[in-house]
């Protein structure tokens, strides 16, 4: 199937090649990219080719262009008024990344329902992060694998908790998060890969969804719609991996713990830690989970002199070194 065609024009040369150059290195683009630094080449190619979506830069905008046939136009502004009719405004100057996502957002938009899949993808392995022991360093347990893993295979990373603090902690202003994918959780198929892909980020090379702002949300969400959520993600998301970093403040946690490849539990020896573990593996046996004790491996972590202070820097020090043992071993990734 041909990619529908993705027009950039904008006689800003070097802004055009750098977007150009982001765009071409996002391996999901559905399109088929064109670029114009000059109006008439662009007019002539609308004569002949359907361009579904055209991006153009506001000082490039012409009644001529705006005559153009095309199945959505994008204006790059630079003035900050709002300019064209049925046309959609994006900020010229804001994140390359922020550019993209609202490219993808305006294209699920335009879907219809009737695309087929422009790939072909297999299922994710789908590795859970759970204890009921707190301040364990699941979190950075779980970001440190999913470092590791992205460095070869490609993999996302969902957390569950509550009061995540990412704006803060990587100083991005998300536009999407959990709770906003949930909403688009039962669209068509390529509509929701759209919108998956324009809410997610990256630290590195791991992807992330950024967690759920208004965290005490998640509770009123039924396990059934995680399941889908998560079932969604991982066949038609085009990962390799996905990192589920859980918590029992959500509904269904035993169900998505059921759905995983691959769990990592991480137990300490004081006599509190104890007890609180064994009361979570006998209510998995009470209420007939014990496939999640099968696909469980208990961790008790050494004692770390220093952990990284930032996000970005987890894929590196004594809890990386540690992680990258346990994915050869465990894992068998290499």
């Amino acid at each position: 199937m041909k990619k529908r065609i993705l027009a950039l024009c904008d006689s800003e040369k070097d802004y055009l090649d750098n977007l150009s150059a982001f765009l071409r290195q996002k391996e999901e683009i559905p399109f088929e990219l064109h670029t114009y630094t000059q109006v008439e080449k662009l007019l002539e190619f609308g004569k002949n080719e359907r361009i579904e979506l055209l991006m153009v830069a506001e000082s490039d905008f012409s009644y001529e262009v705006s005559q153009l046939k095309t199945g959505r136009t994008l204006l790059l502004n630079e003035s900050g008024v709002i300019r064209g009719d049925n046309v959609r405004n994006i900020d010229k100057y804001q994140k390359a990344e922020f550019v993209w996502q609202e490219l993808l957002d305006s294209y699920a938009d335009m879907l219809t329902g009737d695309e087929k899949k422009l790939r072909t993808r297999k299922k994710a392995v789908i590795v859970g992060f759970y204890s009921p022991v707190r301040r364990c360093l699941q979190t950075s347990f779980a970001l440190t694998l999913g470092q590791a893993l992205s460095s070869q295979k490609k993999t996302l990373y969902i957390s569950f908790e509550h009061y995540a603090g990412w704006n803060q902690l990587l100083e991005q202003n998300i536009r999407g998060d959990l709770a906003a994918l949930l909403y688009f959780c039962h669209e068509q198929e390529e509509k929701f890969y759209c919108h998956l892909q324009s809410m997610t980020l990256r630290i590195g090379q791991l992807y992330y969804i950024p967690p759920a702002y208004a965290g005490q949300n998640l509770i009123y969400v039924q396990s059934k719609e995680w399941k889908k959520l998560i079932w969604k993600i991982a066949e038609e998301g085009g990962y390799d991996y996905i990192i589920l970093d859980l918590s029992e403040s959500i509904q269904g946690t035993f169900e998505l713990l059921r759905m995983c490849d691959k769990i990592y539990t991480i137990i300490r020896e004081d006599e509190h830690a104890r007890g609180k573990l064994a009361q979570y593996e006998e209510l998995l046996r009470a209420y007939e989970y014990e496939d999640v004790l099968e696909k469980t491996s208990m961790q008790k972590l050494p004692q770390f002199t220093r952990l990284p202070e930032r996000i970005e820097q987890y894929c590196r020090g004594e809890l990386a070194e540690f992680v990258k043992k346990l994915i050869m071993d465990d894992l068998q990734i290499k």
